[in-house]
């Protein structure tokens, strides 16, 4: 199965979680052809010099040397360097990211638990992002969970705890990044996160239909990263 290769969903996810609402990923600008053909002697001078000519015309004067260089972030203070909207790493508990997104002046932080889900191998297969909900419901956490496009969708995916009896749950829309299932979490459904060890995400491949695809979902960290999550909420 293809690997997830894209930034997570993470923005596109919390801006959605408040409605539960389908949204569409941007569209990617297929790469450039490589070309075999050596540049033009004195190509790089002249790129050099049409940038620095633009930024005279544009200010008036030649920007001073190195001014164009990024000074870097100290860590811990991604936060309030990054723009309304960016997410970023808040915290880390056990295999769990508690990641947000900047919000804009006056409010509230929207936050989510991340954790990129990998196959046997290795590689990146899927990804999951679970969000608290307001108290009253049925649920009070959902997530969404993101897999490959080449998942065969009439089979939905299947989440389990320990072994334990799992869940099916139908996919909710595809963009060019993969396909999601949105899905809602019971009292009972999140203790059972918090007292297990792994949890088992199935999906069955488009290309083999009589395949499983078995991913673990480690729960390491999880009771402290919802308890989190659920703390921001409040």
């Amino acid at each position: 199965m293809q690997n997830l290769t894209k930034a997570s969903f993470l923005a596109l996810m919390i801006a959605a979680t408040p409605l539960w609402a389908q949204d569409a990923a941007t569209e990617e600008t297929p790469a450039e052809e490589a070309t075999t053909e050596a540049p033009a002697e004195g190509a790089a001078e002249a790129t050099e010099e049409a940038a620095t000519g633009e930024a005279e015309e544009a200010t008036g004067e030649a920007p001073a040397p190195g001014s164009d260089l990024n000074m870097g972030t100290p860590e811990g203070q991604e936060a309030a360097a990054a723009q309304p909207g960016a997410p970023y790493t808040k915290e880390t508990h056990g295999d769990w990211q508690l990641r947000c997104a900047k919000p804009a002046e006056d409010q509230p932080e929207q936050c989510q638990l991340y954790q990129l889900l990998n196959d046997e191998q290795g590689n990146s297969v899927a990804e999951i992002n679970l969000f608290a909900l307001p108290a009253g419901g049925q649920a009070v956490a959902g997530a969404n969970i993101v897999t490959p496009l080449e998942t065969l969708l009439t089979e939905q995916i299947t989440l389990s705890v320990d072994g334990g009896q799992g869940r099916r749950y139908p996919y909710t829309f595809c963009t060019r990044i993969g396909c999601v299932s949105r899905i809602g979490m019971s009292q009972a459904d999140v203790n059972g996160f918090k007292a297990g060890s792994a949890a088992t995400l199935t999906l069955v491949p488009a290309g083999a239909p009589d395949e499983r695809v078995r991913l673990k979902v480690s729960l390491s960290g999880f009771t402290a990263g919802f308890n989190a999550l659920a703390a921001l909420n409040n």
